[in-house]
C-alpha cells in the first residue's frame, strides 16, 4: 500500500503577501517533485506571523479574507498539482483578524477552515477572535480517504484539543507552528500522538526567523509493534533548524492496525467522571487575573 508522503515547509517568509504567495507557490511545486501528497505551511505564513514588535494597526491591517487571490491560489496549485495543501494566513475575520488553516484536498476543494482556538492571550493574540470548535474532515489522498484535523502552535498545550480531534475521527493532525521546539514542547506533541493513536505533523519556521529554531517534527503515534519486544520511538522525523523542505512516509496502514487493537486513545475512557473539565468556576488553581471570557 502507498505510504501517505507529507511534506514540512520550514520557510524563511518574506514581507509581503505577493512575495510569500509566490515562495510558497515554489515550495509547493518542489514538494509535489519529491513526491509529497499533502504539504503544511507554518503559521500564519500570509505575513510570515510578523505581529511581534510592530503596531498593532499596522499587522491587522494586513488580514485577508478565506476569498482573497492569495488563498484561492493555493487552491487552484492543489489542484494543479494533485497535492493536498494546509495553507496558513492571518484572516479578516467579521470586525477582527482570526490565526486560520486552510486545507484544500488534491482536486483543489476547501475541505477545512480552522481559527486557532486557544490564542496566546498572554501576548498580542489578545487582539485576535479565537475560533469556535475543532474539526476533522475526510481528505482524498493516494492512500485513500484520511481522517484529518487540525491544531494551531498554542492549541498543542492543551490536551483537550488532540483529544476532541481524536474523538470525531482524526487520524492525523496538521499543526502550523511559530515558536522555539524545544524538548518540551516535542514532548507535549509525543504525549498528544501517543495517548490518542494518532499521528501529529508539525511544520514551524527555521532557526533564521526570531524566537523559532525549526525542528519540525512527524510523530505516528504507534509506540508498540509485534515483532519488537520493546515500545518504539514515535518520532519518524525531526528536522534541524535550517530553511528546508522535509518529507516523511506515513504508515496509514500500520496505524489504524495499531488502533485496532491498542489500549490508548478512547479505549477505556471514564467521560462521566470528567466533568470538571468543561467547568467554568473562577476558584479553580492557576487561573490568570486577566482571563478572557
Amino acid at each position: 500500500m502507498h505510504k501517505l508522503k507529507i511534506a514540512l515547509l520550514q520557510l524563511i517568509p518574506h514581507a509581503t503577501l505577493s512575495e510569500n504567495l509566490k515562495k510558497g507557490t515554489e515550495a509547493c511545486k518542489k514538494a509535489k517533485r519529491m513526491g509529497a501528497d499533502i504539504v503544511l505551511f507554518p503559521e500564519m505564513w500570509s505575513n510570515g506571523y510578523r505581529i511581534y514588535d510592530r503596531p498593532l494597526k499596522e499587522w491587522t491591517a494586513e488580514a485577508i479574507s478565506l476569498e482573497d487571490d492569495f488563498v484561492i491560489s493555493f487552491g487552484k496549485l492543489a489542484k494543479e498539482l494533485n497535492m493536498a495543501i494546509g495553507i496558513t494566513l492571518l484572516e479578516r475575520y467579521e470586525d477582527s483578524q482570526r490565526n486560520t488553516m486552510v486545507l484544500f484536498d488534491r482536486f483543489g476543494k476547501k475541505k477545512l477552515t480552522y481559527a486557532k482556538v486557544h490564542t496566546c492571550d498572554f501576548d498580542v493574540e489578545k487582539n485576535l477572535s479565537p475560533g469556535n470548535d475543532f474539526y476533522v474532515c475526510s481528505l482524498n489522498t493516494a492512500c485513500g480517504e484520511v481522517q484529518v484535523g487540525a491544531m494551531i502552535c498554542y492549541d498543542r498545550e492543551f490536551p483537550e484539543s488532540a483529544r476532541i480531534l481524536m474523538l470525531k475521527g482524526a487520524e492525523l493532525i496538521l499543526v502550523p507552528n511559530a515558536c522555539p521546539m524545544e524538548i518540551n514542547r516535542l514532548s507535549q506533541l509525543r504525549a498528544r500522538a501517543f495517548e490518542n493513536m494518532l499521528a501529529i505533523v508539525t511544520c514551524n519556521y527555521p532557526a533564521a526567523v526570531p524566537d523559532c529554531n525549526g525542528n519540525s517534527s512527524v510523530f505516528d503515534g504507534v509506540v508498540y509493534l509485534p515483532d519488537m519486544e520493546d515500545s518504539r520511538d514515535t518520532c519518524i522525523l525531526q528536522a534541524d533548524g535550517s530553511e528546508g523542505i522535509f518529507v516523511t512516509e506515513l504508515d496509514l496502514e500500520q496505524l489504524r492496525s495499531y488502533r485496532e487493537k491498542e489500549i490508548h486513545g478512547n479505549a477505556y475512557r471514564h467521560p462521566e467522571k470528567y466533568k470538571i473539565l468543561i467547568s467554568t468556576e473562577r476558584n479553580q488553581p492557576f487561573i490568570r487575573t486577566d482571563y478572557r471570557e
